[in-house]
């Protein structure tokens, strides 16, 4: 469809910043609102129709999109990261944002971000949510050990957080009711924080096992590494996996390829470009761990049995736990550094789950 008026929203918590652009004229009409979506689609109502609006991906999320398109005035979500700016341009104001915005609507300037549906968009937040309560609680652990150092003491032993290192933090008594007291409070942040972290765990697994999850996790967890909990993680944050129409592009939207600077006869290339999703990249590269460690090959047939999944998918998933491991065993070899190997493997690693996401069965 061609639209006549380019509509660009600058949006913030509370005001928005409006500008439409019409170029069979060249004119600009600019207007301001509170976060009310339905009197911006009254105001774009009264503009050169059809009208199309775009705002910067951000903290705002979907709802206006959704409010919008609801209303009948069809919103796309522009990829922040993409926007061509003018690099002479050192005058910002929400309202030359918005004119900038609906200018590069108009010509066709703005990458879409994919816009999950409301249970996409919540089964993420439960990811984020339980990614969130690891990282409190790996905070809460080194607060309690960093204290316990400062007083002079280790535990002797060689694991940390297992049922003897707990049973020796409750064996510590130290001279001052005050210490008492703090290690007493760190103690139950780290409880408490581990609690958390298995309530999401439980609901994670609940919702793996619906029959909206269950194949896409099935499939994923069937490669060595790759959990419940990560299996379910990647595919809320990925949602549609057909939106990428290779294996190179889906490692390319993880920022697993390596970056370049080549121009004339020169080819220089970096490290990895580290864009896109930061939480899958992290979650693969930590899966990708696990396949420089030994490994006990499994028949696809034997895959399929314990995963239930289909042939095909176990075949892919037996291929990629095969050629992972040869891949971080032969780097090792060459004497690759482990942790430049190791992105190595989950570069391939992310190819082959972009394969199994998209496998019947």
């Amino acid at each position: 469809m061609i639209y006549r008026t380019s509509v660009g929203l600058d949006v913030h918590a509370r005001p928005i910043a409006a500008a439409a652009f019409v170029p069979e004229t060249g004119e600009v009409e600019e207007s301001s609102f509170g976060y009310d979506a339905a009197a911006v689609a009254a105001w774009a109502a009264a503009l050169p129709q059809p009208a199309r609006a775009v705002y910067e991906s951000g903290p705002t999320g979907f709802d206006l999109k959704r409010s919008l398109d609801a209303l009948g005035l069809p919103c796309v979500v522009g990829a922040v990261s993409k926007m061509l700016r003018p690099a002479g341009d050192r005058v910002k104001t929400d309202r030359r944002d918005a004119v900038f915005l609906a200018r590069m609507l108009a010509v066709g300037n703005v990458v879409e971000v994919w816009c999950p549906t409301p249970g996409q968009e919540a089964a993420r937040d439960l990811a984020r949510a339980r990614a969130d309560a690891r990282d409190d609680l790996m905070a809460a652990r080194h607060r309690l050990s960093k204290m316990l150092l400062r007083k002079g003491l280790v535990y002797p032993g060689k694991s940390a957080w297992t049922a003897a290192h707990r049973d020796w933090l409750r064996s510590i008594e130290l001279p001052l009711s005050t210490e008492g007291l703090v290690l007493s409070e760190y103690l139950q942040q780290v409880v408490a924080c581990e609690q958390r972290r298995d309530r999401l765990d439980a609901a994670i697994a609940a919702l793996a096992a619906t029959d909206e999850w269950r194949p896409v996790v099935s499939r994923l967890s069937a490669v060595r590494g790759i959990s419940t909990v990560t299996a379910f993680s990647v595919a809320a944050e990925i949602g549609d996996f057909s939106r990428f129409p290779t294996a190179p592009s889906f490692m390319s939207y993880l920022g697993l390829v390596p970056s370049e600077g080549s121009s004339g006869g020169s080819v220089a290339r970096g490290p990895i470009t580290r864009t896109g999703n930061a939480h899958v990249r992290t979650l693969l590269v930590e899966a990708a761990w696990h396949h420089a460690r030994r490994w006990s090959p499994l028949l696809p047939t034997e895959v399929a049995a314990r995963r239930g999944i289909g042939p095909e998918a176990a075949r892919v998933a037996a291929e990629a736990n095969r050629r992972l491991h040869s891949k971080a065993e032969r780097l090792r070899r060459r004497g690759v550094r482990p942790a430049k190997a190791n992105v190595a493997v989950a570069r391939e690693l992310a190819g082959f789950v972009w394969a199994l996401a998209n496998c019947e069965g």
